[in-house]
């Protein structure tokens, strides 16, 4: 992706088309459905025309933090993020962090509650996330494990299992925001661009 075009979708003085280009570039692969979900920091004031946004694409919305005047917001489609958060694997996994089994909201709600507890410097930065937003879960364990540090691959992600897997989704991801963007110049609504869930 060209910086100029990355620079100009950035540049926009219409704050509904500014948010509307963030969204593109930095959810491209959930809004294209390769992803269950995706996370991003918005502007505070952004809240009402986020909704209005994503009216009529099947896509939900949290908030997990308001700091100053930002919010960290995550992205889902109810069925196929429930669907993703509810794998034995990831149900295990979250249990060692004090999430209980339970709907996606219950979840989300407990890591939002972890994200407000790192802000206030009462514990690290819950970097289980990574499930929640659909990592590879090796990948999520190997950076707890390794701090970071010592990964195979850096991409969208650190990756630290199966590099050539993580490099094929990392090009499926470019694709997906190639295409976003190209349709988003082309001017169509979130609506459009969005894949409607299955």
């Amino acid at each position: 992706m060209p910086v100029e075009v990355i620079s100009y979708l950035l540049s926009e003085s219409d704050r509904e088309r500014k948010l509307q280009s963030q969204l593109v570039l930095q959810c491209a692969p959930f809004l294209k459905g390769i992803k269950a979900s995706a996370i991003t920091n918005l502007p505070a004031h952004d809240g009402k025309m986020l909704k209005k946004l994503l009216a009529g694409t099947g896509i939900s919305y949290k908030v997990l933090a308001v700091r100053k005047d930002r919010c960290l917001v995550f992205l889902y489609r109810k069925v196929s993020f429930e669907r993703h958060i509810s794998r034995r694997e990831n149900v295990d996994f979250l249990a060692d962090f004090g999430y209980r089994e339970g709907s996606a909201e219950k979840l989300l709600e407990r890591l939002a509650d972890r994200i407000g507890m790192y802000a206030g410097q009462e514990t690290v930065f819950p970097h289980e996330i990574g499930v929640f937003l659909d990592y590879p879960l090796a990948d999520v364990e190997g950076f707890i494990r390794n701090d970071g540090k010592d990964y195979l691959l850096s991409g969208y992600w650190k990756v630290y299992h199966d590099p050539d897997g993580a490099q094929a989704l990392f090009r499926a991801y470019d694709h997906a925001r190639d295409c976003a963007v190209r349709e988003l110049l082309q001017g169509r609504k979130m609506r459009e661009i969005a894949v409607q869930a299955a």
